[in-house]
This record gives structure tokens, C-alpha cells and sequence, in this order.
């Protein structure tokens, strides 16, 4: 899987369960509720005030270690 700013957050988290800890550290604690599962990377950093480029970068570096 290769991350991009219009994934969304429920696939990431369906495709590998332990890439949550990299959105908790951001402050992004309502993984499980639906509206943030169905929210593009690039939309809940922006909620959050993160830099999304940031957060692909360590997604993606994870996602490629497994």
C-alpha cells in the first residue's frame, strides 16, 4: 500500500492496524469513529493543524518495513 494524501483513514488503519500509534501521536484520538475512518489523510490533518506531508512520509516508511 502506498499512501497518499486521498487515502483515507480507514483503509490505512484495515490495511495495517498498527499504523494508528502515527495518527494518535498527532492528537488524532477518534480513529474508530466513522466520519474520521471515511476522512482523507490530507483532510484530517488539516483538522488537526499536522502537516500531511509529514505524516505520509512516516506512513509510507512504515508501511514499506512490512
Amino acid at each position: 500500500m502506498i499512501v497518499t494524501k486521498d487515502t483515507c483513514i480507514g483503509d490505512i488503519l484495515d490495511f495495517d492496524r498498527t499504523t494508528s500509534v502515527y495518527f494518535l501521536e498527532l492528537g488524532m484520538h477518534c480513529l474508530g469513529c466513522p466520519t474520521a475512518r471515511g476522512e482523507s489523510i490530507e483532510d484530517a490533518c488539516r483538522a488537526h493543524g499536522q502537516d500531511v506531508n509529514e505524516l505520509i512520509e512516516k506512513l509510507n516508511a512504515h508501511l514499506a518495513k512490512a
